[in-house]
């Protein structure tokens, strides 16, 4: 049977962890770790995110601040901001909650937050630390798979590893630290021929495409571990039953919608040896790892380390 790798578990060790860690910076520079988030607009979803960090940093003692401009906000103004953010001293991280209002330039106000306080890890100069290998802020997603297959003590060094998608907020960054771990590392993306035989190659596969449930049982390896990035909603009863067993459709008639991920959960449950739910596998490590990445941020900026 399958075990299923709890990220809930792993995201209460993490949290655990950083309150040491937050006393800590309070006793050298006589102030919390500090965490500002810019959410532009009224995007519900996004909304919902920021609120779901800004809890676990009260839980955590870590300050922090909601910036909640219109969405008729300029570049300009947004990148005035994020100056402004640079320079406080109080501030150890910032984050530019995306997707932002399709006016405003966000590459341009990404690469305008200072690398030292880039607590997602997106910044150029970030992700040049993590290629060659040496210590920066990691993007956040990524990181917490890491943590999963590690605390779950699931070998990586010689194993080879699968990641189906290539963006830069998971797919790339997922790659580089699957090989800092000493993995063989394939990445697959849309235009890569017979990806289900590429994928069944893999003793660990990385699921993190966008598309609900795309991998299906021909693309696992028995015994394969499965770590599914996605997360996606189905809204239509004929794609709930091509998707969920009896039980979860019960489910999905009674809500009007589900959560899944990119990979079948049927199929993955039956032919892995370790997965990822979804949700509660990945998604409850994100936040974790801001956190963590926001202590570090300040931990360095204070010199303590």
């Amino acid at each position: 049977m399958a075990q299923i790798l709890n990220g809930n578990l792993v995201r209460d060790q993490i949290k655990g962890e950083c309150l040491p860690r937050v006393t800590r910076v309070m006793e050298k520079a006589g102030r919390a770790p500090g965490l500002a988030v810019v959410l532009v607009g009224d995007n519900a979803a996004s909304a919902v995110y920021v609120r779901n960090k800004t809890k676990t940093a009260e839980e955590l003692g870590v300050h922090h601040e909601t910036i909640t401009p219109d969405a008729s906000l300029s570049t300009h103004e947004l990148l005035a901001i994020v100056a402004e953010l640079n320079a406080r001293e109080d501030i150890d991280g910032i984050l530019i909650q995306l997707p932002l209002p399709s006016h405003i330039d966000a590459q341009k106000a990404l690469l305008a937050v200072s690398p030292e306080k880039d607590v997602d890890g997106f910044h150029p100069c970030n992700v040049g630390l993590l290629s060659t290998g040496r210590p920066g802020l990691r993007p956040c997603t990524p990181s917490g798979v890491i943590e999963i297959l590690k605390r779950y003590e699931i070998p990586i060094a010689g194993r080879n590893a699968v990641v189906v998608g290539r963006s830069d907020i998971v797919g790339k960054p997922m790659a580089l630290l699957l090989l800092q771990e000493n993995a063989t590392v394939t990445i697959c993306h849309s235009r890569t021929r017979d990806l289900a035989v590429v994928c069944r190659g893999a003793e660990i596969l990385v699921a993190a495409i966008g598309r609900a449930a795309m991998i299906t049982e021909e693309f696992i390896a028995p015994g394969a571990v499965v770590i599914d990035v996605g997360m996606n909603t189905v809204r239509t009863r004929a794609e709930a039953e091509r998707i969920f067993d009896p039980a979860r459709l019960a489910d999905f008639d009674k809500r009007g919608s589900l959560l899944v991920g990119d990979v079948h959960p049927g199929a993955m449950a039956r032919l892995s040896s370790a997965y990822t739910p979804v949700p509660g596998g990945v998604g409850p490590l994100t936040i974790a790892m801001l956190m963590r990445n926001t202590i570090e941020a300040a931990e360095r900026r204070v010199g303590i380390c």
